[in-house]
């Protein structure tokens, strides 16, 4: 490790220790099968925070010679690091849906945001609806279509 600086050393274990710590698994979880059929995926939101500070300082009086890989004065430093997860909620998927059940209570608004897709879809499935009873309405009323031709009389054969 000749030519880097003690404080590569320290940046590189704390990060490799986070990388141990946060991955994908733990920002989606492991789907969990239900009874119904159904997937049920949790869902988190993950933050870390990490810090790293070193100095090299002169002894005062009682001077250091330098040391074998150069002319370094001696090294003081260290590293935090910090995670947070906060559960946000569970993807809830089945063969005709997908839906967000969150983890915490939302303001209204939040809600209604959720909920306008679902709307959307029973406001489609409404209107396919009465138009296909209109249309049988219609059909089941209409009068039967008018012959534009009467019965063809028998010819009198002579």
């Amino acid at each position: 490790m000749e030519g880097k600086h003690p404080i590569e050393n320290i940046m590189r274990t704390t990060m490799e220790n986070i990388r141990d710590m946060v991955d994908v698994d733990t920002v989606i979880g492991e789907p969990i099968l239900t009874q119904d059929g159904s997937t049920v995926i949790p869902v988190s939101r993950v933050s870390f925070g990490f810090v790293a500070g070193g100095a090299e300082y002169h002894c005062g009086s009682r001077y250091r010679a330098p040391a074998e890989d150069g002319n370094r004065l001696p090294f003081g430093g260290g590293t935090g690091a910090g995670v947070t997860l906060q559960p946000m909620g569970f993807l809830v998927t089945n063969q005709n849906s997908v839906r967000l059940l969150p983890a915490q209570a939302y303001a209204p608004a939040d809600r209604i945001i959720e909920l306008v897709p679902q709307l959307m879809c029973e406001v489609k499935t409404m209107l396919k609806n009465k138009n296909e009873k209109e249309q049988a309405k219609r059909a089941n009323s209409a009068p039967p279509p008018a012959n534009p031709q009467p019965n063809p009389q028998p010819v009198p054969q002579a």
